[in-house]
């Protein structure tokens, strides 16, 4: 249990620090805006760009660890929509509590939990993550609460508007930079591979310190539903579901089956509240990241060891 804790306990030790520096007031809100731009726009692109450039094209394009992640997470979003629906929820409210229990935290947390784990093969997992996260999961979740606001208009115009925004997405943009440079074989200069290389060493406890200052003044309300249904899905449910299909697989291979538990029990993603707000579930998406980022200490350890027990990881 030691070992397990060596590899958890650092990560949110550096949640913590970044907790800790909002509520003394060491770091303001613009601060960690700053902070958390530098991550987006630059630390995980070039994560991303690195670990493609790195490894041959076969290990970067892992048809069947994509296949089973997607349709794992896709099957917790359907299940997520259901459950909303069955509560009452709108189509809007139902998106994105969906969007929470299957769109992972892949580049603030699973990313260093999954490397300290597994080592550098964490950087491909998590750039094939992002591929089912951002054209997949979140752009379902925000044509299906745009198109309810819209009372079912112009479902073509709302999805085309998305992935126009999407576009632009800085981790996308390293996406297909790095998917560029594993397909031809080049590399960057070295002035300029070494820069992405610094910004690269730099994503992980950047991330960490953001996560850690932004759950600085969220607050949990009577609001025990629709959050224990995002938590519960996301830290349980997703997990199982990716498992599945990472089990259909023909012949999955230990690590592979790590990396995706891995990184599907980390909590939801970052800008989960952001979403959240723009459909009038803010408090409720804040509140739901705050305990899930709080309980994945535990889960996240728990899982650790359930990896090592069934010998998935040499711990």
């Amino acid at each position: 249990m030691l070992e397990i804790l060596a590899i958890t306990l650092p990560i949110f030790l550096l949640i913590g620090t970044g907790f800790v520096a909002a509520r003394s007031g060491l770091i303001s809100r613009d601060n960690m805006q700053g902070v958390a731009t530098f991550v987006m726009y630059l630390a995980l692109p070039s994560l991303i760009i690195r670990a493609l450039s790195d490894y041959p094209l076969a290990e970067v394009l892992n048809v069947g660890y994509l296949v089973a992640y997607g349709l794992g997470s896709a099957l917790v979003f359907v299940i997520g929509i259901a459950l909303s629906r069955a509560r009452g929820q709108r189509l809007d409210a139902g998106a994105i509590e969906a969007l929470g229990m299957s769109a992972a935290n892949s580049g603030f947390i699973g990313y260093p939990v999954a490397l300290m784990a597994i080592g550098p093969p964490a950087a491909i997992f998590m750039a094939l993550n992002m591929v089912i996260e951002t054209l997949l999961i979140i752009p379902a979740a925000l044509i299906l609460a745009e198109a309810s606001r819209q009372n079912g208009g112009n479902l073509g115009q709302v999805a085309r508007q998305t992935f126009t925004r999407l576009a632009r997405n800085p981790v996308l943009i390293g996406l297909l930079i790095g998917l560029s440079l594993a397909l031809s074989g080049l590399h960057p200069p070295g002035p300029l591979q070494q820069a992405i290389e610094m910004l690269a060493d730099a994503a992980g406890p950047a991330a960490l310190f953001t996560i850690g200052a932004m759950l600085h003044g969220l607050r949990v309300q009577g609001m025990a539903a629709s959050m224990g249904q995002v938590v519960l899905g996301k830290l349980i449910l997703h997990p199982l579901a990716v498992l599945l299909f990472l089990l259909l697989l023909p012949d999955p291979s230990p690590l592979m089956i790590a990396g995706g538990l891995l990184f599907a029990s980390a909590p939801m993603i970052s800008l989960y509240p952001l979403f959240g707000q723009t459909y009038g579930q803010g408090e409720t998406s804040a509140a739901a990241l705050m305990v899930a980022t709080l309980l994945a200490f535990v889960t996240l350890s728990l899982m650790l060891w359930a990896l090592t027990l069934f010998g998935l990881l040499p711990i």
